[in-house]
C-alpha cells in the first residue's frame, strides 16, 4: 500500500506540474493589446508630440487668420462708413448747386428785365453758403458767342480774360464769369472755357444737362487739390427728351462751384472717431491705369498689407472715384493666439505624457498581474501539494492511531480500577489530542482555502471538558495548580454544534492558562447567559497588572482564596449563582441556548495595550525572552470545608482533599475520633473518598486506615472519573449510557455489517466498536473478498469500506457493487411487471483521509457516506442514522 501511495503521489505531482506549465503558458498568451505593443509606446509619444506641435501651429495660424479677418472687417466697415458720409454730403451739395442753376435760369432769363444782378447774386449765395459747406464758392459764367463779345464787353465794361488774367484770344465761344460769390471774386471776367478742364466740363455739362466734375487740380487761391462742379443754365424750357443739339442751343450759361477735396475730407474725418487709427486716400480712377489722388499722400506710411476700397459716386457718370483705407500701424502680435497655441501644446504634452505614463503603469500592472497569476498558479500547486502531503501524513498517522484508540476504547469497556481507568482515559485523551492536532493542521489548510465549514452535530459539553482536563492534568499537577471545571445544571447535557471547534478553543485557552500560570488555580465555568449575573453590592477598583489596569475585587473569597480578577468569580457570587440554578430560565421552552464559557487563571494577565493584538496570528502579549510570570496575580488561599462542617450536612459521601487530611492528621484529629451521634441517635457513617493531585503508597495506606474508601480520585476532578468512582464505591452499575451510545445502539443493534479493510488491526478495532453497539460484524481483508460476500442475494445491512487497499481499492469495489445492484434491479423490475423495487446497500467510506476532496470522490463513486478513522460515536451515529432505522432498546 505504501508503494501505491507513493506512485499515486508522483503522478499527482506530475499532473500538478503540467497544470502549472499549461496555466502559465495560457497567461503568457493572454497578453493585452498594450502589453503586446509596449515597444511602440515611446514612438507613439514622439508622434503625439509632433502631431500636437503641428496642431498648435495650425491653431496659431487659424487664430491669426481670424484676427486678420476681424481686422479687415473692421477696416471695411469704417472705410465704407466714411465713403458713404462723404458721398452723401457731396450729393447734398450738388443738389443745392442744381437748385441755384434753376434759380438763375428762372429769374435771370425768364424774367424781363432780369431780376438778378451781381449784388443780388453775391448776397444770396453768401446767405445760403451753409447749405453748401463743401464748396469754397459758386459763380455763374454766361455763354457768349464771338459775334456777341464786343457788345457783351461794352455792356459790362470789362474785357474777357483767360485763366492767366490776360485778354482772351478770339474764340468761337466764351464763358466769362458775370455773377460770383464774394469768396470767388478773383474769377470776375475770367473765361472758364480758357482752361482745359473747365472747357471740357462745360461742353459735357450742356450736352448732358447734368452735373459734371473736372479732374483733380490745384484750386486757385488755396492751392489745395479740388474739383469743379458745373451745371448748365438754359434760357428756355426744354422738352421732356431733348436732343444734344437742342440742349446746346438752349444753353445760356453755366453755374459752377469748386470743391476743396482735402478740406472736405479733413473735416469729415475730424468728425469721426478712429481717425488716428486709419489712413484715408481719395482717388479719381477714371483712368484706372493712372489714378489721380484727390486726398492723401501716395507714399504715406501705414500697413499696406491690408487695404480696403470703397467706391464713391459723386453724380458724374463719366468720372469714377474711390476711397482707399488702411491701418496706420501694422497688426500687433496676437498674444491671444500665441498663448492659446502654446497652452494647447503644453496641455497636449501633459495629456500625452499622462497617457504614456498611464499606459506604462497599465503595462506594469498587467505584468504584475501576469506575475501574480503565475505566482497564484504556483501557490495553488503548492497548496495542492501541501494538501496532498497533509492528507498523506494524516492517513499514515491515523492508521496506527486508529488501532491505539480503538484498543483503548475496548480496554475502557472492561472492569478497571480507578487508577487504571485514569491512566487509560488519559492515554485515550492524548491520542485524541494528537488526532485533533492533525485535524487542526487540515483545518488550517481549509481556512486558507476558505473552505472551513462548521458542523452541527449533537455533543456532550461535559464530556469534552473532561477530555480537556485529562489532557492538562499532568502539567497542572507538576506546577501545583488547581485545575477545575464548573458546569451549571441549567446547561443541557447534549447540544447541537461543532464539537471539534469547541474542543479546540477550550484546549487553546486552558493550554495558555497552564503555560502562563505559576501558582494559584485555573477555573473553567460554563453557564447559561441568563444566569450569569454579578452581585449588585460588590465594589471594585482599577489597578495595574505590572502597572497596568485590572479589576480587583475587595471580596477575597474566591475558589482558591486569592483576590479575583473579576468580581463575579468571588465565592459569594459563585454560591449565589449555584443557589439560583433552580429558578428562572426554562431551558425546555427554547430550542436555542446561549452559553458563556469562562476560563480564569491566576497568571500574569494580558495588559490592556496588548489585548488588541493577542488574536492576531503568531502574536503574543509579551515577546520578551525573559518573561516574568510574577506580576500581581491572584493569590492562593485554600477554602476547604472542615470535617466538622461536613458532619453538620449529614452526607452519604464526603470528598476530602489529601492536604486537608494530612493537616488534620498532623494536628491530632482523626475521622475515627469524631462523634457521629446526634440527640443520642447513632448516625450512619458516610463514605470518605480522597481527592489528590498525587499520592504515595504510604499516604494511601494511611487514608485507608483512617476510614477512607479503597479508591482515590485524581485531580483535576472530572465528571467521568467521579462517576466511575461512585459506581465502584456504591456498588451500582451504569445508570445510563451516553446519549450518543444509546442512539448508536438503537441503530446498530441486530444489524449485520461487513467491514472491509486490508489492515488486521483496523478490522479488529472497527469490529469491536460496532459489536459494542450490538451489531453483527463480518470482516473482509480486500475489495475482492468484499465482492464475494456481497454477491446477490446477501443479508448485509451496511458495509464499511476502506478506500486505500491493494489490488482493488474501495472506489473500484463500490463501483462493482453498484453495477451488480443495477443489473439485479433491472431484472427484478422486469419480472415483477412494473412494480418498481430497488436494491441498495449503504456503503460508508472508512479511511484516515479526511480532506473534503476525498469525501466528494466517495460520493462520485457511489458511496453513501464517510466515516473517518478512528471511530467517534457522534460522527458514527451521524453517518449510519441516515440509512439504518433505529429500534427501541431497553436500558440495562
Amino acid at each position: 500500500m505504501g508503494l501505491k501511495i507513493q506512485h499515486s503521489h508522483h503522478n499527482s505531482h506530475h499532473s500538478v506540474a503540467v497544470k502549472v506549465n499549461d496555466q502559465m503558458g495560457n497567461n503568457k498568451r493572454g497578453y493585452t493589446f498594450i502589453q503586446a505593443n509596449r515597444a511602440w509606446l515611446p514612438k507613439l509619444l514622439f508622434i503625439w508630440f509632433m502631431v500636437m506641435a503641428i496642431v498648435s501651429i495650425w491653431i496659431y495660424g487659424y487664430m491669426e487668420v481670424e484676427n486678420k479677418v476681424r481686422r479687415r472687417e473692421v477696416l471695411g466697415s469704417m472705410c465704407d462708413q466714411r465713403a458713404r458720409m462723404l458721398q452723401d454730403q457731396f450729393s447734398v451739395t450738388v443738389n443745392h448747386v442744381h437748385a441755384l442753376a434753376i434759380l438763375v435760369s428762372t429769374f435771370h432769363y425768364y424774367k424781363t428785365p432780369s431780376a438778378i444782378d451781381q449784388e443780388t447774386f453775391a448776397d444770396y449765395t453768401a446767405r445760403t453758403a451753409f447749405e453748401r459747406p463743401l464748396l469754397n464758392g459758386v459763380a455763374y459764367a454766361q455763354r457768349v458767342i464771338h459775334s456777341e463779345r464786343e457788345a457783351f464787353e461794352k455792356q459790362h465794361g470789362w474785357k474777357i480774360k483767360t485763366m492767366e488774367t490776360e485778354t482772351s484770344p478770339v474764340r468761337y465761344e466764351y464763358a466769362p464769369v458775370i455773377f460770383y460769390q464774394e469768396t470767388l471774386s478773383y474769377l470776375k471776367s475770367i473765361d472758364m472755357m480758357s482752361g482745359e478742364e473747365d472747357h471740357e466740363n462745360i461742353l459735357r455739362a450742356r450736352a448732358t444737362g447734368k452735373a459734371v466734375l473736372t479732374r483733380p487740380f490745384r484750386l486757385m487761391g488755396s492751392h489745395h487739390l479740388g474739383v469743379v462742379l458745373t451745371f448748365p443754365v438754359y434760357k428756355s424750357k426744354l422738352s421732356s427728351n431733348p436732343t444734344v443739339q437742342q440742349r446746346i442751343d438752349a444753353t445760356a450759361g453755366y453755374v459752377g462751384g469748386g470743391f476743396d477735396v482735402e478740406s472736405l475730407v479733413e473735416n469729415l474725418l475730424g468728425q469721426l472717431a478712429g481717425n488716428q487709427v486709419f489712413l484715408v486716400n481719395v482717388y479719381d480712377v477714371t483712368n484706372s491705369s493712372e489714378p489721380l489722388i484727390m486726398y492723401g499722400h501716395q507714399n504715406q506710411d501705414g500697413d499696406t498689407s491690408l487695404l480696403h476700397e470703397s467706391k464713391l459716386d459723386f453724380g458724374d457718370s463719366f468720372r469714377s472715384h474711390q476711397m482707399i483705407c488702411r491701418y496706420l500701424e501694422k497688426a500687433p502680435t496676437s498674444w491671444t493666439a500665441l498663448t492659446t497655441a502654446f497652452l494647447f501644446f503644453v496641455i497636449c504634452l501633459l495629456v500625452g505624457y499622462i497617457l504614456y505614463e498611464a499606459a506604462v503603469h497599465i503595462v506594469k500592472v498587467e505584468d504584475d498581474y501576469q506575475e501574480m497569476q503565475e505566482l497564484k498558479v504556483r501557490a495553488e500547486a503548492a497548496d495542492v501539494a501541501k494538501s496532498q502531503f497533509l492528507a498523506t501524513v494524516s492517513h499514515e498517522i491515523r492508521t496506527p492511531m486508529n488501532g491505539i484508540l480503538g484498543m483503548l476504547a475496548l480496554l475502557l469497556d472492561t472492569d478497571l480500577s480507578s487508577p487504571q481507568r485514569d491512566f487509560a482515559q488519559t492515554a485515550q485523551v492524548c491520542g485524541k489530542a494528537l488526532i485533533q492536532l492533525i485535524n487542526e493542521l487540515l483545518d488550517r489548510a481549509k481556512i486558507e482555502a476558505g473552505k472551513l465549514e462548521l458542523e452541527a452535530v449533537p455533543f456532550n459539553i461535559r464530556s469534552i471538558l473532561d477530555d480537556v482536563l485529562s489532557l492538562f492534568s499532568e502539567r497542572s499537577r507538576f506546577k501545583g495548580l488547581e485545575l477545575a471545571v464548573f458546569v451549571s445544571e441549567k446547561v443541557p447535557e447534549v447540544v447541537m454544534g461543532d464539537p471539534g471547534r469547541f474542543r479546540q478553543i477550550i484546549t487553546n485557552l486552558v493550554g495558555n492558562s497552564v503555560k502562563f500560570t505559576e501558582q494559584g488555580h485555573i477555573l473553567v465555568k460554563v453557564h447559561v447567559v441568563e444566569h450569569t449575573k454579578a452581585p449588585a453590592d460588590s465594589k471594585s477598583e482599577t489597578y495595574l497588572n505590572d502597572d497596568e489596569p485590572i479589576s480587583v475585587s475587595y471580596q477575597l473569597k474566591t475558589l482558591s482564596g486569592r483576590e479575583a480578577a473579576d468580581e463575579r468569580n468571588s465565592w459569594e457570587s459563585f454560591k449565589n449563582l449555584t443557589s439560583d440554578e433552580t429558578s428562572g430560565y426554562d431551558m425546555e421552552a427554547s430550542e436555542n441556548v446561549t452559553l458563556m464559557v469562562c476560563v480564569e487563571d491566576t497568571g500574569t494577565g494580558i495588559p490592556l495595550s496588548a489585548q488588541d493584538r493577542v488574536f492576531m496570528p503568531f502574536m503574543q502579549a509579551d515577546s520578551s525572552t525573559s518573561r516574568n510570570y510574577g506580576g500581581t496575580g491572584i493569590g492562593r488561599v485554600r477554602s476547604v470545608c472542615s470535617i466538622a462542617d461536613l458532619i453538620k450536612i449529614f452526607p452519604d459521601i464526603i470528598f476530602v482533599e489529601k492536604d486537608s487530611f494530612i493537616s488534620d492528621e498532623e494536628s491530632g484529629s482523626s475521622l475515627r475520633l469524631l462523634d457521629w451521634k446526634q440527640n443520642g441517635i447513632v448516625l450512619k457513617l458516610p463514605k470518605f473518598i480522597l481527592l489528590a493531585n498525587s499520592i504515595t503508597g504510604t499516604e494511601f495506606e494511611k487514608a485507608k486506615a483512617a476510614g477512607f474508601e479503597d479508591t482515590v480520585i485524581m485531580k483535576p476532578l472530572r465528571a467521568s472519573m467521579a462517576a466511575a468512582c461512585l459506581q465502584k464505591v456504591l456498588a451500582i452499575g451504569k445508570k445510563r449510557q451516553p446519549i450518543a451510545s444509546s442512539l448508536l445502539q438503537s441503530v446498530l443493534s441486530g444489524k449485520k455489517i461487513l467491514v472491509v479493510d486490508d489492515n488486521m488491526v483496523n478490522r479488529r478495532v472497527a469490529a469491536g466498536a460496532l459489536k459494542k453497539f450490538g451489531a453483527e460484524v463480518v470482516c473482509a481483508e480486500s475489495g475482492k473478498a468484499a465482492l464475494e460476500f456481497l454477491q446477490l442475494p446477501h443479508n448485509f445491512d451496511a458495509c464499511f469500506m476502506d478506500i486505500q487497499m491493494p489490488e482493488m481499492d474501495g472506489f473500484e469495489a463500490t463501483r462493482r457493487i453498484r453495477s451488480m445492484e443495477r443489473d439485479a434491479n433491472e431484472q427484478i423490475n422486469d419480472e415483477e411487471n412494473g412494480t418498481k423495487r430497488e436494491l441498495h446497500l449503504p456503503v460508508l467510506a472508512m479511511t484516515a483521509d479526511v480532506i473534503h476532496a476525498t469525501y466528494d470522490e466517495c460520493l462520485r463513486n457511489g458511496m453513501d457516506g464517510y466515516v473517518s478513522k478512528p471511530f467517534e460515536e457522534e460522527k458514527l451515529y451521524q453517518a449510519v442514522a441516515k440509512f439504518l432505522k433505529s429500534k427501541p432498546i431497553s436500558e440495562s
